[in-house]
């Protein structure tokens, strides 16, 4: 998998035959999970993007949460133990994964028709998926290895499973897919360790391709763990958590959201923001988020939550349990540097996000299998 990684799973949340995460703390044993969800990444020139997580001016939102006054959570779903991505249908249905850290056998892709619903598993057989989109009328999910598009859905059943991408071994761990204008997709896949140079050209990569998987290219490289992947409208680049190397302990500078454009190479594993010849020339993150944090799920909304302070990033902090904020402000062709606060507190461990046609925010709490809804009252 990739974004809890080494955090918490040790051993068991690497995939593939990678050798195994070093011991370390349990954010570096989690990030097994997230590894899957999107390991550490490396990127540089952190030093003008600032981190602060204080939640001032937080108030009770409901279920437990902390948020802006004004805001109101309620639960969607629950049972979804180990929910790891979201995907929304052309019909406006949430349709979800979970993910588990090492014992795949009750992973699988739900469908939650309106709140309060049964989470009906719709597809068995997958392991570890950890992205999931809807393209064309057909539904994308990334696993261990492969990427499979599924189709003609009958009832609770679809009749039609292809795997359009497998992935050789050693490649490192599928995260995020999201559809890019032009009708390509880019999925978002771990570094096979932690810290090492892979022999994969895959490893620590977003890579784009057409939607029957042929043409596949590097969208950009060398990032350590790319885990949650939005499209970004305003700049035409991906919004992009990033997980730092777990063996750097107190040295790292925290985990990032950057914006990544195609050709891009973040030079892992040399460059994690240190600054000096190994970065030259490496972007700067828009925001660095807390150390160790297995950053997860990326989303952008227009405001927060339905109010007019204009567009902002938000994604999840698994190791946390917060979801962080951070401001969009135009600067050229992408965004000024920000600092993220934190906007939500209260879950165990969020990890996928989903912003709806309404407005509202979902959020995933993998190790408690709940959805949450979030809007303004």
């Amino acid at each position: 998998m990739s974004a809890l990684s080494s955090r918490r799973h040790s051993s068991a949340a690497r995939r593939g035959s990678p050798p195994p995460p070093p011991s370390a703390s349990r954010a570096a044993r989690v990030a097994g999970l997230l590894a899957a969800l999107a390991l550490l990444a490396a990127g540089c020139g952190g030093g003008s993007a600032k981190t602060s997580t204080a939640a001032t001016g937080r108030v009770a939102i409901g279920q437990g949460l902390r948020g802006p006054a004004g805001l109101n959570a309620t639960i969607y779903a629950t049972g979804l133990r180990n929910v790891s991505a979201f995907a929304f249908d052309a019909s406006g249905r949430l349709w979800a994964t979970t993910s588990a850290a090492s014992d795949h056998s009750h992973d699988g892709v739900y469908l939650i028709a309106r709140a309060g619903g049964t989470a009906v598993k719709v597809i068995s057989g997958v392991k570890g998926p950890l992205g999931l989109s809807w393209h064309a009328g057909r539904l994308y999910v990334t696993s261990l290895g492969r990427l499979d598009v599924f189709s003609d859905l009958r009832g609770k059943r679809f009749a039609k499973r292809k795997a359009v991408i497998v992935e050789p071994a050693g490649h490192g761990w599928n995260n995020a897919i999201v559809a890019l204008p032009g009708g390509r997709l880019a999925m978002s896949i771990s570094a096979a360790c932690d810290h090492c140079v892979s022999h994969s050209r895959w490893s620590g990569t977003i890579v784009s391709f057409r939607p029957d998987g042929s043409g596949v290219r590097v969208y950009a490289s060398a990032i350590r763990a790319p885990f949650g992947v939005v499209y970004d409208k305003a700049t035409g680049a991906l919004l992009t958590s990033m997980n730092q190397r777990d063996d750097l302990g107190a040295k790292t500078p925290g985990d990032w959201l950057a914006l990544v454009r195609g050709g891009q190479n973040w030079r892992f594993p040399g460059c994690y923001g240190q600054g000096g010849s190994a970065c030259r020339g490496v972007p700067a993150p828009l925001a660095v988020l807390d150390k160790h944090a297995a950053a997860g799920g990326v989303a952008i909304i227009s405001g927060q939550l339905g109010s007019a302070v204009g567009d902002v990033a938000l994604v999840t902090e698994w190791e946390r349990g917060s979801v962080l904020s951070v401001p969009l402000r135009r600067s050229g062709a992408g965004y000024a540097s920000a600092r993220a606060t934190s906007l939500l507190t209260g879950f165990k461990n969020p990890l996928p996000l989903a912003a709806a046609s309404d407005g509202a925010l979902f959020v995933g709490d993998w190790t408690r299998g709940i959805v949450y809804r979030i809007a303004r009252v």
